[in-house]
């Protein structure tokens, strides 16, 4: 249920199914400004939180920092927020600026932060070392029979490599937020709300099969998450509204329907993540900033 002003209104509505059940659905909360991060080293501090097919890694770091990746299993993203970095992997090495979106191909990779600041790294499940360290590691040792298992969508055109793009994009009628999209996951960088969303055009909506994972980088939020009535009682959970800070990331379960509310005085900024890509986002015509160097078919 979309607002009509609201893009996402044109989207083609989903088959209406049978209620599933056996929802085993509970959404996953990090709080990273009043929580211990998970590394606390030489490179600074980086908290983690895990979806069922990703990891989010949201660092603060050191100016020098270094950071490593061996052998990584497949492409991996880094949101550079207020941070540069020199970018390497295999025999290929790039300088990539601030309020930039990076995805790093597959193998040995590393990244120097000569000034440091607050970086995102956005991994699959694939990613075991990671995935161990997440404070809700085991949030998913009872199967989601209802998310389909992880399968990375095609390779880019001209094959994998360092890819970087600015996150400094206009805004467009007709589009929503800023769209980029990998062989691993979609991320959006929502339009940034000034002081608090209008409560008369909220966007109450649910997915039926992926989670999302709303990324607070600015300000504070109030998620709210209604629960299906499917037949199985077990599944019925009470009307959650979850208020957080920046920095922060909730993961959203499939079929909990949801909406986000900016309520911060000031600049509210959040940044969605689904993993893999979504399909219904990337049929789209000119939604995906980078369709050309990812093409969906």
């Amino acid at each position: 249920m979309y607002d009509k002003s609201d893009p996402r209104a044109a989207l083609a509505s989903a088959a209406t199914t049978k209620p599933r059940t056996g929802l085993v659905a509970e959404e996953q909360l990090a709080t990273f400004y009043d929580s211990p991060p998970q590394i606390d080293d030489e490179t600074g501090r980086t908290w983690l939180v895990r979806g069922y097919n990703f990891v989010v890694a949201y660092s603060d770091l050191k100016p020098g920092a270094v950071l490593t990746r061996r052998a990584q299993p497949d492409e991996y993203v880094m949101l550079l927020l207020d941070a540069h970095a020199e970018i390497t992997a295999a025999s290929e090495t790039r300088q990539v600026p601030a309020n930039s979106i990076a995805f790093v191909p597959p193998g040995d990779s590393h990244q120097i932060l000569p000034d440091g600041g607050k970086i995102v790294r956005l991994f699959t499940a694939r990613s075991g070392d990671l995935l161990e360290l997440c404070p809700n590691a085991h949030a998913y040792d009872e199967p989601r029979i209802h998310i389909p298992e992880f399968h990375a969508w095609p390779e880019p055109a001209g094959g994998f490599r360092i890819r970087h793009y600015s996150l400094d994009v206009p805004k467009q009628d007709g589009r929503f937020g800023r769209i980029f999209r990998c062989t691993t996951f979609m991320v959006n960088m929502l339009d940034a709300y000034c002081g608090p969303r209008d409560t008369s055009r909220m966007s109450p909506h649910h997915h039926d099969d992926f989670e999302q994972c709303s990324l607070l980088l600015e300000g504070q939020y109030t998620h709210h998450l209604r629960w299906p009535w499917t037949t199985d009682i077990a599944d019925w959970k009470d009307d959650r509204a979850i208020s957080v800070d920046a920095p922060s990331a909730i993961i959203i379960p499939p079929p909990v329907t949801h909406t986000s509310r900016a309520t911060g005085a000031g600049k509210n900024q959040m940044v969605d993540i689904f993993c893999p890509p979504r399909q219904d986002f990337s049929k789209k015509p000119g939604w995906v900033l980078n369709e050309e160097d990812y093409p969906f078919d």
